[in-house]
């Protein structure tokens, strides 16, 4: 490893095990809870994409380290001061909200780190690694029972409208309804939440390696949303015809409280296709994109506060 790029890898590693000696609390907190609870397992799964996605792209993001001292260290210093006084005089309604609030701060001092250490080129190179982290941060409780909310009515709708298809007689009310003498609720825990989370990460993470406009990203991530909610109403539709049909003990079965991988295989079939026929159709839809390597990236990629090694440290 050449020296230059050696220093600032320690520098970053200096500041990260600072950041973790910081944080220790709530990342305790974030590793158990992630064990008991699905909602957190992305938590603990994004940081290691991002590291792998740092690591193949590192000939890019690594290949003019500068120091960025005017802006790293008072965004570094800002992101630590906040934790701190907010964890002092902030009352937490329940740990959802602390871990959402604490993991958000760990992530922007990992940003200001790296900015610091690596400089405003690397940063831009790395924008994509490093913002998906965001991804990490558990959804504050509000967002997350609007959220879940959502899903429960989009799917209640959509079994609806999958039972009236088949021609399946039907009664429903809010989020119940009678099959065949049989009575189901689409519950909370019924929203699929968690894995429309894993899927929506997914896309996210698919449209970045595999599509190049913008258009395309988004718009598959979005797809992946909708992906996850007829997939959860096809799991309400195929658990409740089995009971009624075939077997009352699937009600209960393990197909219905841990089949969750059979039915996301199921979203990743559609998924697959559907990412390769967006790849084959985006040069015909793609607009004309920037050029790289302009003279205002030049510019700023040569602003004297992200100095070389070559020339100090400020």
């Amino acid at each position: 490893m050449p020296r230059k790029i050696a220093e600032h890898h320690l520098w970053f590693l200096g500041l990260s095990i600072f950041s973790f000696a910081l944080f220790r609390l709530p990342l305790t907190s974030l590793l158990r809870v992630s064990f008991v609870d699905d909602r957190y397992t992305l938590a603990l799964v994004i940081p290691l994409i991002s590291l792998c996605l740092v690591y193949f792209g590192r000939k890019s993001i690594f290949a003019e380290p500068r120091y960025c001292l005017a802006w790293g260290v008072p965004l570094f210093l800002l992101g630590v001061m906040f934790f701190w006084i907010m964890q002092r005089s902030v009352s937490f309604s329940d740990q959802n909200d602390y871990l959402s609030f604490a993991v958000f701060s760990l992530v922007g001092v990992w940003v200001a780190g790296f900015l610091l250490s690596y400089g405003m080129k690397a940063l831009r190179a790395a924008r994509f690694p490093l913002s998906f982290l965001l991804l990490m941060v558990p959804m504050p409780t509000i967002l997350l029972d609007r959220t879940v909310s959502a899903l429960e009515i989009a799917s209640a709708d959509t079994t609806h409208v999958l039972l009236r298809l088949l021609g399946v007689r039907v009664d429903w009310e809010g989020f119940w309804f009678s099959l065949a003498g049989w009575h189901f609720e689409i519950a909370k825990e019924c929203s699929g939440i968690h894995s429309t989370l894993i899927l929506f990460a997914t896309g996210i993470l698919a449209g970045h390696l595999f599509l190049r406009s913008i258009w395309g990203k988004v718009g598959f991530s979005v797809f992946t949303v909708l992906v996850s909610i007829f997939k959860n109403a096809v799991r309400i539709v195929t658990i409740a015809w089995l009971t009624v049909y075939v077997d009352e003990s699937f009600q209960s079965s393990w197909l219905h409280r841990k089949g969750g991988v059979v039915f996301g295989a199921f979203a990743l079939a559609i998924l697959a296709p559907s990412l390769l026929a967006l790849q084959h159709a985006e040069p015909y839809l793609q607009r004309k994109q920037p050029i790289p390597g302009s003279i205002e990236g030049a510019a700023t990629d040569a602003r004297p506060d992200c100095v070389s090694p070559d020339k100090g440290v400020g």
